[in-house]
């Protein structure tokens, strides 16, 4: 089972957290700056702490370069990862 999500990253925010949507995708901050791969991995972490799976589970499919992603999380149900972006907006 695989669950996937498009993202918009926001570096350099004040916290790690998710802050609604945005057209199709959700908006995540993070603390990390856009350099040398700091963000990806801080996004790898976010989704890995929140979602409770190894950093191995989370995988940044496309826009590795971008702020515009697309990731998947293997064992986490689709359901799963739509509560937590959910619950994180809160």
């Amino acid at each position: 089972m695989k669950a996937r999500a498009a993202i918009k990253v926001q570096p350099r925010a004040s916290r790690d957290r998710v802050a609604g949507m945005v057209g199709e995708e959700w908006k995540v901050l993070l603390r990390a700056p856009a350099v040398e791969g700091k963000a990806n991995r801080a996004c790898i972490e976010f989704f890995s702490r929140g979602l409770n799976v190894p950093r191995s589970a989370v995988s940044i499919v496309a826009g590795e370069k971008s702020r515009h992603k697309r990731i998947e999380i293997e064992g986490v149900a689709q359901e799963e990862l739509e509560r937590f972006l959910r619950g994180e907006a809160g």
